[in-house]
């Protein structure tokens, strides 16, 4: 049997290559092989062709090929008839190849562009006209060109794939296959999308709120992972990071241990650590499916964590834990009696760790600080056929925010916990009903169709937790309770004061805000109108 490889009939053969890059990894490598084992023509541009040159290796200035200057102090160089009618011309139309002839163009078979660091030079806080400048204009043209014209021309933008297209030429004497040649050119398009896209929002971002919502809106992201599935196994699922969004958080973060990341564990991940950073003091959350079922802060971390975990055990198995402090090796081993999914927290230290190697399953995940609160962003939802698009809710209140509304003036004490309470509300799906009491959850609604229904399963669930502590008063007695939207009726203002609350903060507005009040004072009981509201789906 022969073991003689068959070349692929529709494999393009290399003779010139133009490679202009900014990420050098690996260029010179590959372009000693081209010109070596291939014997292909390098042209090249500026910094490119003097490291190319430096390395040995033979490289044509493209000015040389053109015989036209760079002019402009570079920002015309390959906007040029020679540079794209080799890129663009059909080598099987007649017309196309008596146009190269008559006007001595050279066909370049392969380009090897990426582009100018332009979200590097954004996050390194460089000004506005640097930034402008770092906006290649010669890259993405090149690059669509070639990759419009992939049935003749292959389109290298990233490093990693130059191990793909030596291994075909060495399987196809020089030539790239049809089927590689289009993968690039999808990779290419996917680039020069993403470029325009992050100098997009970021012009978008540098004119401020008075511009609005532009009329056209664009997203873009980098393959990160590709999870085993999504929300269930029979769902495909992946994670992308955004290039203009740093936000510390769990797309970002570096997992020190354990398993896989799901696509669960991301989302949960995700809202418990956006829940703790709403907070200055050190605090801890622990979620389920997205809500918390436990939320403190205290000047000690580890007593932050069992007052979080004291609101409800049950649920907290097998759940997200967030901190906004360091993982000590105290929280540690708490946190290894029991069974955890996913631990986030901005740092860890090694003893914690050594601690939480003995639970290796445990994903323990690093973001090496914090996310500024203050910092507006867009969300952003799919419906069918179009997007939602929105702030974030970045809304929070102070003491001087909040209104009495009742007789009875709230205590320092409550009106501490009603502040606390009302933070944590935000992040509770709608209809959200938090219970508090010393900086404490001691009882979460959430996603009740009615606000009653929310009041009664947070009050019952603090009851459950009280036997599981073997106490006899329910955890609710003297606490305070926070309501994500106003209260429509007085019912459930009336099942929280059953449960034994002292003081409630709500949103108000309702057209029967006076009944409520009313139903307030009735059991003397201090409430705070916020005139904001939180509503989470």
């Amino acid at each position: 049997m022969s073991d003689t490889i068959i070349r692929d009939p529709n494999a393009s053969t290399i003779k010139r290559a133009l490679i202009s890059v900014s990420d050098k990894e690996g260029v010179a490598d590959f372009a000693r092989t081209l010109a070596e084992d291939y014997n292909v023509e390098i042209l090249s541009t500026g910094g490119t062709a003097k490291m190319l040159k430096e390395a040995g290796i033979k490289v044509k200035d493209v000015s040389d090929h053109t015989g036209f200057p760079e002019i402009m102090d570079g920002r015309v160089k390959t906007l040029h008839p020679t540079i794209h009618g080799g890129i663009l011309a059909r080598r099987d139309n007649d017309q196309h190849v008596k146009a190269m002839e008559e006007n001595q163009i050279g066909g370049i078979d392969l380009l090897v562009v990426n582009l100018y660091p332009f979200v590097q030079t954004v996050q390194s806080g460089k000004d506005f006209d640097e930034c402008i400048e770092n906006i290649d204009i010669g890259g993405p043209a090149m690059i669509r060109a070639a990759a419009k014209n992939h049935e003749f021309v292959t389109i290298i933008t990233d490093p990693q794939d130059y191990k793909a297209v030596l291994e075909d030429m060495k399987i196809n004497d020089g030539g790239v296959t049809r089927k590689l040649r289009r993968q690039l050119a999808a990779t290419a398009f996917s680039l020069t999308a993403t470029y325009d896209s992050n100098i997009s929002s970021w012009f978008v971002k540098q004119l401020g709120e008075d511009f609005g919502f532009p009329r056209r809106i664009s997203f873009s992201g980098n393959l990160k992972q590709t999870l085993r599935y999504g929300e269930n196994p029979h769902q495909s699922a992946s994670l992308y990071t955004i290039d203009n969004d740093l936000r510390p958080g769990a797309a970002r973060a570096k997992q020190l241990q354990g398993k896989e990341l799901s696509y669960n564990n991301l989302n949960d991940t995700d809202a418990a650590f956006e829940l703790v950073s709403d907070f200055d003091e050190p605090s801890v959350a622990i979620i389920k499916h997205a809500n918390p079922c436990g939320v403190a802060s205290n000047g000690n971390i580890l007593e932050a964590y069992n007052n979080a975990l004291a609101c409800d055990p049950v649920s907290a198995f097998g759940g997200i834990i967030a901190l906004n402090r360091t993982l000590t090796a105290d929280v540690a081993r708490e946190i290894v009696k029991r069974f955890v999914e996913v631990i986030i927290a901005p740092d860890v230290e090694a003893a914690a760790l050594d601690i939480l190697k003995s639970k290796d399953k445990i994903r323990v995940l690093t973001t090496g600080g914090m996310p500024s609160g203050d910092v507006n962003r867009r969300m952003v939802k799919r419906i069918a056929g179009g997007l939602l698009v929105q702030d974030d809710d970045i809304g929070d209140i102070t003491k001087l925010d909040l209104k009495v509304v009742t007789d009875r003036e709230p205590t320092k004490r409550e009106m501490e916990d009603m502040i606390f309470a009302f933070r944590v509300a935000k992040h509770v799906k709608s209809n959200a009903i938090v219970y508090a009491k010393d900086l404490a959850t001691v009882g979460v609604g959430a996603g009740q169709m009615s606000r009653v229904d929310s009041a009664r399963i947070a009050a019952w669930k603090a009851q459950e937790a009280a036997k599981e502590m073997g106490l006899d008063a329910p955890l609710t007695k003297g606490s305070v309770v926070a309501s994500d939207a106003f209260f429509p009726f007085a019912d459930g203002l009336i099942s929280a004061a059953e449960a034994g609350v002292s003081a409630v903060i709500q949103p108000g507005g309702s057209i029967r805000d006076q009944e409520v009040i009313d139903a307030a004072n009735e059991r003397g009981l201090a409430m705070v109108m916020t005139g904001m509201r939180h509503f989470r789906h």
